[in-house]
């Protein structure tokens, strides 16, 4: 009785003192309610701008669809369009439903969490005590919102400057050009580094679909691929596609060109140093190097070949193919993606194709969930001295901004190696100048092959990428966290995975120690120019 009626005095002493401070909760709950009106405005522009941003790609995607749809309306049976456009529906009704479920989770897995913290500010708000009250943490969550939905846009975009490849900036010679490619050599960042001319060249070439600016990701920060070799003075080249949009010969650019602009090239490095060259492909541009390599017309030049998160057999990348299989066969055609130039020539939409890969991944990348996933990332830099880390700027820069669109040949070869395997005896599923491409090719000739995996890879899976290894042999290194990692996480020479190191992976089945691309090509260089034959 005593104990209850102690009980009822502490709340009663609690309401007496809330009530005598009304004046001051009061105008704390007023003004939380005011910054939780501006909040949601903010939060609503940010839902908004997302969702715009994610479906942009899909006006181009309706014209094409249309554009193919004629033609096949015409060549179809009306029972048969009828079914496929069914089917067309359901697998639509699928994605949506899967981006909608996987949004209102993440809505009410976040709203939730902070839940309890509106909760205790509210009771520190009315009943006093330690901690932040009601107005502060309602004025924090605007200031979240700002930063996401505000202030993070213009930073991606002031990134600009910092981010990439600046050719204009001194760090740069243009050694050579065809009518598709430009050749630059990648000089050290620190002066008093020189290049070593005798040493053992790289010529790494980057991928078409997400471009070269990834591999030059924050060079003032020390966080660039392609100067962790320059800064060893290793002589080191990147190939660099022309504008597609202003170039004919790009847009209208076979593989063959490929091969054969590559192999002009190496025969300029070569010239200039004396030494066979590492070839060095990342993402997509490893199995341009890897078919480059097989069609033999880099036989003499290259003996050394380094592939980074690269697809050698696309069909065994299980995302992606289970979202093919699940689309209704009239459907699986490239043509769908294909836009046709003032000029005539025709060329795959990048808009269309980076969209194809939000939409198989619908529970990562639909627009609510990636908002909220930017402000998770950046909730603890809400505070007074909010700050976006360059290094998030940077990669959203390169996801949004360097997307381009592609020649037409090159990417009909990447459709067909998600298409069909590479059959049991190594043979790819493409061809070059009529010459049929096997994987035995490469060990018959000793090029040494160094491939470089992400443990997280969501976008290249593991078998795809190391595929070639039931065909020949070839050193496996395995790096931490996913696709682009090694451009980005990595490239600082003083990471846990610096790339000219030797690091412990994440797996040991491909051995004890991993070497990072570029201490496998500075041991090459060691070796000397003879050791390639000498392990023939």
């Amino acid at each position: 009785m005593e104990n209850h009626f102690q009980a009822n005095n502490d709340f009663l002493g609690l309401w007496i003192r809330s009530m005598v401070n009304f004046p001051e909760w009061g105008s704390k709950m007023i003004e939380a309610a005011l910054n939780k009106a501006e909040a949601l405005q903010i939060l609503w522009k940010g839902i908004i701008n997302s969702q715009n941003d994610f479906m942009t790609p899909s006006l181009g995607a309706m014209h094409s669809f249309s554009g193919v749809e004629r033609e096949k309306l015409l060549r179809a049976q009306p029972h048969e369009t009828f079914m496929d456009y069914l089917e067309l529906l359901q697998f639509n009704i699928e994605i949506g439903t899967k981006g909608f479920t996987h949004s209102l989770t993440t809505i009410m897995d976040y709203h939730l969490r902070h839940s309890s913290e509106a909760l205790q500010a509210t009771l520190h708000t009315i009943f006093g005590g330690e901690g932040e009250d009601i107005a502060a943490y309602t004025a924090r969550q605007t200031r979240l919102f700002d930063l996401v939905v505000n202030a993070y846009p213009k930073a991606i975009l002031d990134i600009k400057s910092e981010y990439g490849l600046h050719f204009d900036n001194g760090g740069y010679n243009k050694i050579a050009e065809t009518e598709r490619f430009e050749l630059y050599q990648v000089l050290p960042l620190n002066k008093d580094i020189e290049v070593k001319e005798n040493s053992k060249p790289v010529v790494i070439i980057p991928p078409y679909v997400l471009g070269p600016n990834i591999l030059a990701f924050l060079p003032a920060d020390n966080k660039s691929y392609i100067h962790c070799f320059a800064n060893q003075g290793i002589p080191t080249y990147i190939r660099i596609v022309k504008d597609i949009d202003t170039t004919p010969a790009v847009q209208a650019m076979t593989c063959e060109d490929d091969a054969l602009d590559t192999r002009y090239f190496c025969e300029q490095v070569m010239a200039r140093h004396g030494r066979p060259i590492t070839l060095n492909g990342f993402c997509q541009g490893g199995y341009i190097a890897v078919l480059d390599l097989l069609s033999g017309e880099l036989d003499g030049l290259v003996d050394a070949l380094i592939t980074c998160v690269s697809p050698m057999d696309g069909s065994r990348s299980k995302s992606l193919v289970e979202y093919i299989q699940h689309l209704p066969a009239r459907f699986r055609d490239l043509g769908y993606a294909v836009k046709t130039l003032p000029n005539g020539n025709k060329v795959v939409d990048g808009k269309v194709m980076s969209w194809v890969y939000k939409l198989k991944s619908m529970d990562l990348e639909a627009p609510i969930i990636t908002l909220y996933r930017d402000m998770a990332m950046l909730e603890r830099s809400a505070g007074r001295s909010a700050k976006i880390s360059k290094t998030a700027a940077a990669i959203n820069h390169w996801m949004i901004y360097d997307r381009t669109d592609l020649p037409l040949g090159l990417t009909q070869m990447s459709f067909a190696s998600y298409t069909k395997p590479v059959d049991k005896e190594g043979n790819l599923p493409v061809k070059l100048f009529g010459r049929q491409l096997n994987f035995k090719r490469l060990q018959e000739k000793g090029i040494k092959w160094l491939i470089c995996i992400a443990e997280k890879d969501d976008l290249i899976d593991e078998p795809a990428a190391l595929a070639p290894l039931d065909y020949i042999e070839a050193e496996v290194s395995i790096f931490p966290k996913g696709h682009g990692a090694m451009a980005t996480s990595w490239s600082l020479p003083t990471s846990e995975c610096a790339l000219h190191t030797c690091f412990c992976p994440a797996h040991t089945k491909f051995g004890d120690k991993c070497r990072g691309p570029v201490m496998y090509h500075l041991d090459l260089d060691a070796a000397g120019p003879n050791a390639s034959e000498a392990s023939q």
